[in-house]
């Protein structure tokens, strides 16, 4: 057969149909279309499977990719299965038991600085209170409390209630209100004694005389001045001192001695220190008054509460229960005081008042052996009680209560 012509066709084909050349290679394709639909019919997954499901493969790779292949299952090769890494699950905690966090993460910033404010806050409350103990020892009260004690005589009471008031004003500089000290009693009990005492112990602790001030009302005042001078000088002075230790940073002492003879007008102006509409340093100070208004009504008192106190010891009564009675007894001799006193002038009202007793002869005797000491003689007991019977007593429920003190006894001594 020559190259340039066409082979010849075979004796069965049929003109316009395709030989058997032609229709061979569609019948296998459309043979092989049927097997592989049928293959996939095979390995679709059953219902609830996913789709990587391979029929006869273990369950551990059914979320594995699978590749297809002309191959049966059967001969498919078994694959180890894949470890899968595990990922750390959250932990669910019960609604109804407690949940704990670890201990690093329970503290957050806004808890130190809740801390940190704390401890800023306890550490000024110290500072404080460190403070308040700074200005109190820089007055000695202690040393101030043994001294009275040791150089006033019966009256323990009345040395309590100075001492505690001015620790209580004295714990601090700064002040809203001055501290009025009003101290009435009878003649010779001991007032003036103690307000020299007050003004030399505050002399010493304070380094300055300046800012202590004694007047006297007879001495500065008296009857033949004008009020209107002795006003505006009283003024004057308590604005020095009080202007003097603003500056130094401390409290200063006023005593005025024999308010009792004082004129309206220097009542009315020791009134106005005490206002609030004053200057702040006018609030920091401590006036201590001395008089002997109300004297007859501590007499009064004294007496009456000796036949109280006898028969109290009559009936059997405690320790305690006297005791009780008594302070009820001073507490109601200082509203009576004050009841009395701001009918004459309204200056007590803001007052802490502080009654002296009468004296009795013990304390007396005490009185005539320490001026003793005091002048250069010996402090015999037989001595004193000599001449403390020369003076006047007050004789109720078996006991002696002096009519002028000690008020005779610095004379009597000078006659030795």
């Amino acid at each position: 057969m020559d190259r340039g012509q066409p082979s010849p066709e075979p004796p069965d084909a049929v003109p316009g149909v395709p030989g058997p050349s032609v229709i061979a290679p569609v019948r296998a394709v459309v043979r092989l279309r049927r097997r592989v639909c049928l293959l996939r019919k095979r390995r679709l997954p059953p219902p609830g499977v996913g789709p990587g499901y391979v029929p006869g493969a273990p369950r551990a790779n059914l979320d594995q990719p699978q590749f297809f292949t002309f191959d049966s299952p059967a001969e498919l090769p078994s694959k180890a299965p894949r470890k899968r890494r595990r990922r750390s699950r959250v932990v669910l905690y019960p609604e109804t038991s407690r949940k704990y966090r670890p201990h690093a993460e329970s503290r957050s910033r806004a808890q130190r600085c809740l801390l940190l404010l704390v401890a800023i806050v306890g550490f000024q409350v110290l500072n404080a209170i460190e403070n308040l103990d700074d200005n109190a020892l820089r007055y000695d009260l202690d040393g101030l409390e043994k001294a009275l004690q040791r150089a006033v005589f019966g009256q323990p009471a009345a040395v309590g209630r100075i001492v505690a008031l001015l620790r209580d004003y004295l714990a601090t500089h700064v002040h809203s209100r001055p501290l009025l000290l009003a101290l009435h009693g009878p003649s010779g009990v001991g007032k003036s004694h103690v307000g020299r005492l007050l003004a030399r112990h505050f002399r010493a602790v304070l380094e300055d005389g300046a800012l202590v001030l004694q007047y006297h009302a007879r001495h500065h005042c008296p009857q033949r001045r004008a009020a209107q001078d002795c006003r505006e000088e009283l003024a004057r002075r308590v604005a020095d001192v009080v202007a003097r230790a603003e500056a130094e940073e401390k409290t200063p002492l006023l005593v005025l001695d024999e308010v009792e003879f004082l004129p309206p007008a220097l009542l009315d102006e020791l009134h106005g220190f005490l206002q609030p509409q004053r200057s702040h340093h006018f609030h920091n100070a401590i006036y201590v008054l001395l008089s002997g208004a109300g004297g007859a009504e501590v007499t009064r008192f004294v007496l009456q509460n000796a036949s109280r106190a006898l028969a109290l010891r009559q009936d059997g009564a405690h320790g305690a229960q006297a005791a009780a009675a008594a302070a009820q007894a001073e507490e109601e001799l200082r509203a009576g005081l004050r009841a009395l006193l701001v009918r004459e002038h309204p200056l007590w009202q803001a007052a802490a008042i502080v009654p002296f007793l009468l004296l009795d002869k013990r304390d007396v005797v005490n009185c005539f052996r320490d001026e003793m000491a005091g002048e250069g003689f010996f402090p015999d007991q037989a001595r004193a009680e000599l001449l403390a019977a020369q003076l006047s007593y007050h004789r109720v429920a078996g006991r002696e209560f002096a009519v002028t003190g000690c008020k005779q006894v610095v004379a009597t001594v000078n006659l030795l």
